[in-house]
């Protein structure tokens, strides 16, 4: 099944960590995972679980739910890619979430999330995301307080602001 779903691309090397409070919804994201191959999966039931996981698991994509307490899936967004102590501030992180207004996807977007999925999680919506953290890995960037994945998807040539890039240090993505 996983051999249709993703095409030739064998994911069954991929680990992945889910940060849910929820259990039915890590037992789904995960039975989503095992479903495209993906044969290494931890959970945690929170932030701060799941950062003392990322000490020990070397996981390749954090999948995390948005409203979880003490400490939501942004702060623990903010804590993998800024704190000195981060086991791997590059991290691919998808954040999975019912709250998919236009202002909650750009503060994700602001904390680093590298992919934003909507509930209910579907098949074809995280093999999407998996796929374009693999085939389509975007670059990395830190400037003043931010730092996480490129947040442009594609270089507009008209923008002329302040942090206007150079066309030669641009990334140029032509399907994005």
């Amino acid at each position: 099944m996983a051999h249709s779903i993703t095409g030739s691309l064998d994911l069954s090397p991929v680990r992945c960590l889910i940060v849910d409070d929820n259990a039915n919804m890590r037992k789904i994201t995960a039975t989503v995972l095992y479903a495209l191959g993906i044969k290494d999966v931890r959970e945690a039931t929170g932030g701060e679980e799941a950062f003392a996981e990322l000490k020990n698991f070397q996981a390749d994509v954090v999948i995390v739910d948005w409203v979880m307490a003490p400490e939501d899936g942004i702060a623990l967004t903010l804590r993998i890619r800024s704190r000195m102590d981060s086991p791997n501030p590059y991290l691919p992180i998808i954040m999975l979430t019912g709250h998919t207004e236009k202002e909650r996807i750009e503060q994700a977007r602001d904390a680093g999330v590298t992919e934003f999925l909507s509930k209910p999680v579907s098949v074809k919506g995280m093999v999407q995301r998996i796929l374009n953290i693999i085939e389509k890995p975007r670059q990395f960037v830190a400037v003043r307080d931010y730092f996480g994945p490129d947040r442009r998807r594609h270089i507009d040539p008209m923008y002329t602001g302040p942090e206007r890039r150079s066309m030669a240090e641009a990334t140029v993505d032509s399907d994005a």
